[in-house]
């Protein structure tokens, strides 16, 4: 092989290698009301202000939503932070890729109803209530 070729050819090989290192969970178009599902949550809010989401509404800060991995856009879950015992009602309107073993990422205002400012992440348990 030429170095030319080679040269063409590596961005695209990088591609490659990086997609299949981390694969995107596949969304899911129905969740049944009862689900459970626990794991660590965290939070986002400054820095995403305003942005979209993955829903294609702008994000709230204050507002009672979440991104999930896999559950479809307005599926309602409760979110109950497991050392406080606080929980609050969300709404799924954003993604993200489920990094460093997190189930959900809620909005500063979820956040704050439970006590998760403060610590960042913590132990939740997320029960499926329904949809839109």
């Amino acid at each position: 092989m030429s170095r030319g070729l080679a040269r063409r050819l590596a961005p695209a090989a990088a591609l490659a290698l990086a997609a299949c290192a981390h694969p995107r969970p596949t969304p899911l178009a129905f969740v049944p009301v009862g689900t459970v599902q626990e794991g660590i949550a965290s939070w986002y809010g400054p820095d995403y202000h305003g942005r979209r989401t993955s829903s294609g509404e702008r994000f709230d800060q204050d507002g009672l939503t979440a991104a999930h991995p896999t559950w479809p856009f307005g599926t309602r879950v409760r979110v109950t932070l497991l050392s406080t015992g606080k929980s609050v009602v969300v709404r799924v309107n954003d993604r993200f890729g489920g990094h460093k073993g997190r189930i959900v990422d809620l909005s500063r205002g979820a956040a704050r109803k439970i006590g998760l400012i403060g610590p960042g992440s913590g132990r939740v348990r997320l029960e499926v209530l329904g949809s839109r």
